[in-house]
């Protein structure tokens, strides 16, 4: 008999699933959305669109996100495969052109025989194997059913975004290219303050308008909203101190002047959107500031006087259920085993975590796959979905404090993280050779 499987949500996780699926021989119905039914956040009909940054980020396996990297493709990720093949010039990074992302996945699917995409809303759930991977911005009527199944609201919290600019727009006499401390290739501009410029700055993103044209948005005055730390507004973080922004995403630290070799006091780096390095990012300046606001604030940075916005920075609402309660050992739904939940929606939070959970489900679901060593990312991902430990649930994303402590001590904190690399991918290829 054909094996089947119905997939809801043509993101990250749901692309890499139906990918599994379809090269294991099971018929996959993937359903999308978009384009007749788009969200706040998405602007194609692509599968597999990247909606904030079009980094994922290092590739370093000193870092925990590299070394998640490492184990997707021990484990055949498809996507990576991908995004291998449109990466662009980031450092150490994998940054990818994110129209040509999204385009590839789209084709893969496409092509692929076993794959029947039906770009339609999903308004039920039915008895057929499933797999819920509708993202952070699940629609009002999926989360309805949701709810409803799971006998409680979703939870939520904020992302968002960074604006894109015109490369032509970049003032090119103040913007400098270098990489920080000189290590790989120069693959970012990067924009040079004085203590009077970045003090200026931060007193401009404290004043900015805030964006409330959303009702989501709105409840942002009322309610004591809860940002994941990785996507908290510039200006969210600058009311943490005048300092904050310089010691984090500004810091000037290995990015000194090409000209004078003298430090500036902050820097904001620009990452290219693209191989053609037509637009790019400016990295660590998601906001929810006014269109106006952003103009203003943003001009502000040296360099970028005249910068031309191809997109302008917005917040979103993301959603997820609380995992290790309504989630059995096989990411099922306790109350309903035959619904599977992947991606974001099941409080995993990144883009590569997105990607691994899509990988991890498929293979639950084939390979009745029951075990990864816990000395790995994934591992403990999976661990953190499923085990509740009495402490309150959040997003998870790949980061060194998931995994068990080393067994011989290091005292560098370098080699400790080449020592809980090893250890991992030594234990997941023993893992698959059994």
């Amino acid at each position: 008999m054909q094996k089947k499987i119905r997939i809801i949500g043509g993101g990250l996780a749901g692309s890499e699933a139906a990918l599994q699926f379809a090269k294991r021989g099971w018929q996959v119905d993937l359903y999308e959305m978009r384009p007749k039914r788009m969200t706040p956040a998405h602007s194609t009909d692509k599968l597999g669109e990247l909606v904030c940054s079009n980094s994922l980020k290092s590739s370093l396996l000193t870092t925990a996100s590299g070394l998640l990297k490492a184990e997707l493709r021990l484990l055949g990720s498809e996507l990576l495969k991908i995004a291998d093949e449109v990466r662009v010039p980031a450092g150490n990074a994998l940054a990818v052109d994110r129209d040509l992302f999204s385009e590839k996945v789209t084709e893969r699917i496409l092509q692929e025989s076993m794959i029947k995409v039906h770009n339609e809303e999903v308004k039920e759930l039915g008895d057929e194997p499933t797999i819920l991977a509708t993202g952070p911005l699940t629609s009002d009527a999926m989360s309805s059913v949701l709810n409803n199944l799971v006998g409680q609201d979703d939870l939520h919290f904020y992302d968002a975004i960074a604006p894109i600019i015109s490369a032509e727009s970049i003032n090119r006499e103040i913007v400098y290219r270098k990489s920080r401390y000189d290590k790989g290739t120069a693959d970012y501009l990067n924009c040079p303050f004085t203590k009077e410029e970045y003090l200026r700055f931060v007193d401009a993103l404290l004043e900015g308008e805030i964006y409330m044209g959303k009702s989501f948005e709105g409840e942002l005055l009322q309610k004591n909203i809860q940002f994941y730390e990785n996507c908290t507004p510039v200006e969210e973080l600058a009311k943490r101190g005048k300092d904050t922004l310089r010691f984090g995403v500004m810091r000037p630290v290995g990015l000194e002047l090409p000209d004078t070799g003298r430090r500036p006091y902050a820097v904001i780096q620009l990452r290219s959107e693209n191989n053609d390095e037509t637009a790019f990012n400016l990295v660590g300046c998601q906001t929810m500031m006014t269109q106006d606001s952003q103009r203003k604030v943003f001009r502000m940075i040296p360099g970028l006087e005249s910068a031309e916005f191809y997109r302008y920075g917005s917040i979103h609402r993301n959603s997820y259920i609380n995992a290790p309660l309504l989630l059995n050992r096989d990411l099922s739904l306790k109350t309903k085993k035959n619904v599977y939940i992947a991606g974001q929606l099941s409080g995993v939070e990144g883009y590569v975590e997105s990607i691994a959970s899509g990988l991890l489900v498929s293979l639950i679901i084939t390979e009745r796959l029951d075990y990864l060593p816990n000395t790995t990312i994934i591992g403990q991902l999976w661990e953190r979905l499923t085990n509740t430990d009495g402490k309150e649930f959040t997003p998870q994303n790949a980061n060194y404090g998931l995994l068990p402590p080393l067994e011989v001590k290091v005292s560098s904190k370098a080699e400790r993280k080449e020592t809980f690399a090893k250890r991992a991918i030594q234990s997941l290829e023993e893992a698959l050779e059994r």
